[in-house]
C-alpha cells in the first residue's frame, strides 16, 4: 500500500533544525540547505499556498517546525507551502512503516523506523508490550507479518 500523508504535521514539526533557508531569491523563492547532509534545493512557495506562508502562527506551537509549515485552518490541516517543489529527503519520506487503524478506521498509531509504536491508545500499548515487545524476530518482513497477524487478532487493521 503506498504512503498515505494525513496531514498532521508531525513529521515536520522538528525540521527547522535540518532545513535552513540560506538565500531568499524574491519571490517567494529560495535556497534551502539540509544541515544534515549538506544538499542544497532551489524551492518556491507553492503559487495556492502563498497566503499561508506568510502566516507565521505555526511557530507559536511549533518553534522548531520546517521553516515551509503551515497552518492551513480553512481546510483544517498542516500543509508544506513547498510541497510541489520539495526535496528529495522529503519526497521520500513516509511517516510510518506499518499503520494502526481501530476496527472503526480511526488511527489507533504508527510503527515507524526500526519498530518504534507511536500510540496513544491504551489497549494498543498493551498488546504492544505483552505480545510483540517479546517478538524475538530478525527479518523486518517477517517481523512486519508476525505484528500483522497480532494486531489483527485483536480487531486492529493494519496497513504496509
Amino acid at each position: 500500500m503506498p504512503f498515505f500523508c494525513q496531514q498532521c504535521g508531525e513529521c515536520c514539526s522538528q525540521m527547522g533544525s535540518m532545513h535552513r533557508i540560506v538565500e531568499d531569491y524574491g519571490n517567494l523563492s529560495f535556497l534551502l540547505y539540509n544541515c544534515y547532509n549538506g544538499e542544497k534545493a532551489a524551492v518556491t512557495v507553492d503559487p495556492d499556498k502563498r497566503d499561508l506562508y506568510h502566516d507565521q502562527g505555526i511557530f507559536i506551537s511549533w518553534p522548531d517546525a520546517c521553516p515551509f509549515l503551515r497552518n492551513d485552518t480553512e481546510n483544517k490541516r498542516i500543509c508544506c507551502t513547498i510541497h510541489q517543489t520539495r526535496p528529495d529527503l522529503c519526497r521520500e519520506f513516509g511517516c510510518w512503516r506499518l499503520l494502526i487503524l481501530t476496527p472503526q478506521g480511526k488511527r489507533a498509531g504508527r510503527i515507524m523506523g526500526t519498530r518504534y509504536l507511536s500510540s496513544e491508545d491504551s489497549m494498543l500499548s498493551h498488546i504492544w508490550k505483552q505480545h510483540v515487545d517479546t517478538l524475538n524476530v530478525s527479518s523486518d518482513t517477517e517481523w512486519d507479518q508476525h505484528v500483522i497477524r497480532i494486531l489483527q487478532l485483536f480487531g486492529y487493521r493494519v496497513f504496509h
